[in-house]
């Protein structure tokens, strides 16, 4: 039985989809103007984690992640570039592709964008008109009425006097209420706008979800997912914004992963403190960033340092050494006790590190087996490589991985070739009994990172955790 936190009612609970054995899912995802940093990885991995899980349990799931090409960031990022919006957003979509692809996320069944949605969007802020919830104040510009809304604030917990009470009001401003939010921005020169029935704009960011979900999965889905940080006001304008428009319950399961901190502090770009992915991806392979996202449940606290991201490198090799050697088939028989306490943890609100510990009890089992019980050992390596997909992980060729597990800066040191010829060269000083060149081969190769393991067959080696 799964049962998954829902922020909305602030308890965990028994997850029962709309319709049987289907689930609607949809995610905000990135404002393209920037690289991904740790923190969109994050979003990606957890709620690729969530997909992969309700699919492997036979859900036959339909994933919408939006992709937000018009925004106030993205206008002022062109400008400061002197680019065109269309050629910044293009270049940074491939961006965030190339590195989710590289974590091993898999691609939204949809993935509607903001400046494609502008009918819908454009029909919805009608709708909210019509129906006394929004209205077009003075400088043009089309706002949601908050106060007109009755559960306005149930996602969150805020109240709308004590939102008020700490809302600095300013006397220019064109709302009826200092917390009403944008719908439609009127244009303004050099930038891009759209025909509306109130003038040529540009849709505000909160609607452009609103339109986007609802178009894609329909008024009423099974869960809604994104970073904490868009609990307040994102989602819950999301919330006052559809539950409006259609009258019906907007979503029954509201999802957030919890933020990447650094030095306890939130990791952000107006922090400074911010590390993009491509960064990371330069020191650690993309493998050991998804397990070290995956190492902490989602709804806690992600601390990012080298030492987290050397413990999940540590973590990975120790699982491709226990694979390395054993055969891998489809005929091989489930291990179903590792398989129960696996999905146990699982469908406890997809507690990853409870399903990595039952992991590693498989390693130590490998490994204990390797030398007794071969053909066991292999069901093992086989219910480990299985249990490992289902979180996108030990996927790759147990060599290939021991054998390239850094970034890609690691591409400076030795290469593949340079290392076995170096190892031949031990060897070869190892038949002639020159004990002290064997050691010295054998230490030049520690000192770049590469350990040597001597065995009945012959030398292997592995990039060093």
């Amino acid at each position: 039985m799964l049962t998954i936190y829902n922020t909305l009612t602030r308890q965990k609970a028994e997850f029962k989809p709309i319709e049987p054995n289907k689930v609607r899912l949809y995610v905000c995802g990135m404002t393209v103007y920037d690289f991904c940093h740790v923190g969109h990885a994050r979003v990606m991995v957890v709620f690729d984690m969530v997909v992969r899980y309700l699919r492997a349990q036979g859900y036959e799931v339909t994933y919408v992640r939006n992709i937000t090409d018009i925004d106030d960031k993205i206008i002022t990022r062109a400008n400061e570039n002197k680019e065109d919006i269309n050629a910044l957003t293009n270049r940074f979509i491939e961006a965030m592709y190339e590195d989710a692809d590289a974590l091993g996320v898999l691609r939204p069944d949809h993935e509607p964008r903001a400046t494609e949605s502008i009918d819908d969007i454009v029909s919805m802020v009608q709708t909210l008109i019509e129906k006394g919830l929004a209205y077009q104040a003075d400088n043009g510009d089309v706002y949601y009425a908050v106060s007109r809304f009755a559960n306005y604030g149930k996602l969150s917990g805020k109240k709308l006097e004590d939102l008020r009470a700490g809302e600095r009001v300013d006397v220019d401003t064109a709302k009826q209420d200092p917390l009403d939010f944008v719908l439609w921005k009127s244009a303004k020169p050099e930038e891009p706008s759209w025909a509306s029935p109130w003038g040529n704009g540009r849709p505000g960011w909160h609607i452009e979800c609103s339109a986007m979900s609802t178009n894609c999965l329909g008024h009423h889905f099974d869960i809604h997912g994104g970073g904490m940080d868009l609990q307040f006001p994102h989602h819950e304008n999301e919330i006052a914004q559809s539950e409006g428009a259609t009258g019906e319950t907007f979503v029954n399961v509201w999802m957030h992963n919890g933020f990447v901190r650094v030095n306890e502090e939130k990791m952000s770009k107006s922090l400074g403190n911010f590390f993009t992915l491509r960064e990371v991806l330069a020191k650690y392979a993309p493998e050991v960033i998804r397990y070290f996202i995956l190492a902490s449940h989602y709804r806690s606290p992600l601390n990012y340092s080298d030492q987290q991201l050397d413990s999940a490198q540590q973590a990975l090799t120790r699982f491709y050494t226990a694979l390395r050697g054993l055969p891998a088939s489809s005929e091989l028989p489930p291990a179903e006790q590792y398989r129960a306490r696996f999905l146990t943890a699982m469908d406890d609100d997809f507690n990853t590190p409870e399903a990595l510990a039952v992991l590693f009890e498989l390693v130590r089992d490998i490994n204990r087996l390797r030398e007794q019980d071969l053909a066991q050992a292999a069901v093992l390596g086989n219910e480990l490589r299985q249990l490992g997909a289902i979180l996108g992980l030990l996927e790759a060729d147990p060599e290939s991985f021991l054998k390239n597990s850094g970034g890609s800066d690691a591409e400076a040191g030795l290469s593949a070739e340079q290392i076995e010829g170096l190892i031949q060269a031990r060897n070869t000083a190892r038949q002639e009994r020159n004990w002290a060149e064997a050691d010295r081969i054998r230490d030049e190769l520690k000192a770049q990172g590469v350990v040597l393991e001597d065995n009945a067959q012959g030398t292997g080696w592995r990039r060093e955790a």
